[in-house]
């Protein structure tokens, strides 16, 4: 799944008024934070993660390998958050943030 630059542009400026919905601390990918990425891919399928990890390289192969373990697509990361994209099966119009904020 790779994303084409007008489709990142399009989710960028949806993602640009989310708040974040996952905080990940020094204590990284635990399979608790691995089940609420999940679930909220599957809610939200465009999600905003704040990362508390001070080392720019650290933090870079984290949102990598959460990307790969969550089979998302990073959308953008600037500074400590980063912008995650995931298609839902059947996306649910309540909480999908494509669908709600597509027709703003």
């Amino acid at each position: 799944m790779s994303l084409k630059g007008a489709q990142k542009k399009a989710l960028r400026s949806i993602g640009h008024h989310l708040n974040p919905v996952v905080l990940v601390s020094e204590n990284g990918l635990s399979e608790g934070l691995l089940k609420e990425v999940d679930r909220a891919l599957n809610d939200h399928e465009l999600i905003k993660i704040r990362f508390v990890i001070t080392e720019r390289d650290e933090r870079a192969a984290l949102i990598e390998q959460l990307a790969k373990q969550v089979q998302a697509e990073v959308v953008q990361t600037i500074g400590k958050m980063a912008l995650f994209y995931r298609p839902a099966k059947k996306p649910n119009p309540k909480l999908s943030n494509l669908l709600r904020f597509q027709e703003s």
